[in-house]
């Protein structure tokens, strides 16, 4: 069987912010908001896929507008014409029309289109995710409250709301500044002892503060240590890893498996914060996620603050693939509004799994066209 791809649209969704999360500042002036690219894929049997690309422009080089012009000049024409179920043919479609930077060039913009194909393939099938990949299915998923703060004032505040809204589990943003990282380490500690604490210093440390900073880290109770050096710091990564103080994960340096596999080759990491964004799409997470447990590492549920379509992709990724520790999903914490007709349900510190095929949910193409709203 053939379906032939006959439209690739994109359309931009600009979300609203919530609180302060140091990777959704705009430019001076410009309020935080969290923008993205939703793409639709129809079929020439009329069926139709939706996905989401993410860009960050404070976490990655890809921004709203790269996406949409990526998406609508480049990718789209490529495209159309081709057998939406020849994922294989179609993803070196992409990699040859946009070229790697130093892995897959452009990979938060290509997700969006990786999304929505997978999204068309499970509405086609009539199957769930977790029935596509033939791995057992999930109500829930416990999530993590992100603390990225100024000052300990604010961070009990913030410890708080997490707590009274039913977390139990957080992930903190640390570095450059080791002192005040361990000093509010300590306080997230003695205020929630018993929950998963985990640090993210986002390639803030040099190689020297991180091997100092790893073990006192290590005695406060902090469980892993994510991205601690910039991405092309692999012989600092090596000197962590023998220091052994506490698993190191990285993050922003993995995109495609081939650089996670030489990584692990090198011994580099212990394991790795999976983003979906991150790696081009759910085609690509699922082999490195596979890659990551036949070499016996550890890996980690992660995001870029998403939204709607986004967000329901590493739901059911990390659903299907037995995560066992909390996801650091915090799209709910920092944004309002959506373009979905039944909004992905948190309650209590968990997310629901999207019960549907595909992605698992409907969008609602009327408030595409409108500015989404917080409430």
């Amino acid at each position: 069987m053939t379906i032939r791809i006959v439209a690739v649209e994109a359309f931009p969704v600009i979300y609203p912010a919530r609180g302060w999360f140091k990777f959704l500042e705009g430019p001076r002036g410009r309020r935080p908001v969290r923008a993205s690219v939703v793409v639709k894929i129809t079929a020439d049997n009329g069926l139709v896929g939706w996905g989401q690309s993410v860009p960050l422009h404070r976490w990655s080089y890809e921004t709203l507008e790269t996406v949409l012009s990526t998406v609508q000049h480049y990718l789209a024409p490529e495209l159309i014409g081709m057998d939406a179920l020849d994922m294989e043919a179609i993803h070196a479609a992409m990699h040859r029309m946009i070229a790697p930077s130093f892995s897959t060039g452009q990979p938060i913009c290509k997700a969006g289109v990786d999304l929505a194909l997978f999204d068309l393939h499970g509405r086609l099938r009539g199957q769930t995710a977790a029935q596509m990949w033939g791995r057992p299915g999930r109500e829930k998923l416990t999530l993590s409250w992100t603390v990225n703060v100024r000052s300990l004032a604010e961070a009990e505040q913030v410890i708080a709301e997490g707590w009274n809204r039913g977390y139990r589990h957080f992930n903190v943003k640390v570095a450059p500044d080791p002192m005040f990282d361990l000093e509010l380490c300590r306080l997230i500690k003695r205020l929630v002892p018993d929950g998963f604490l985990w640090a993210d210093a986002n390639g803030g440390y040099d190689e020297a503060t991180a091997l100092e900073v790893a073990p006192k880290l290590a005695d406060i109770g902090v469980a892993v240590l994510e991205q601690p050096l910039p991405a092309a710091r692999l012989t600092g990564y090596r000197r962590l890893r023998q220091l052994g103080a506490l698993p190191i994960l990285m993050d922003e340096g993995v995109v495609s498996s081939v650089e996670l596999e030489e990584f692990i080759r090198l011994g580099l990491l212990d394991g790795v914060a999976m983003k979906v964004a991150r790696c081009g799409g759910l085609t690509e997470a699922r082999k490195q996620i596979q890659l990551l447990e036949e070499s016996g590492l550890m890996w980690l549920g992660s995001g870029l603050t998403d939204p709607d379509l986004s967000l329901a992709a590493c739901l059911q990724l990390y659903a299907a693939y037995g995560l066992t520790r909390p996801a650091a999903l915090n799209g709910p914490q920092f944004l309002e509004g959506s373009i979905l007709k039944e909004p992905i349900r948190v309650e209590q510190g968990e997310a629901w799994i999207p019960r549907g095929p595909g992605l698992g949910v409907e969008v609602d193409a009327d408030r595409l066209l409108r500015p989404l709203t917080a409430g």
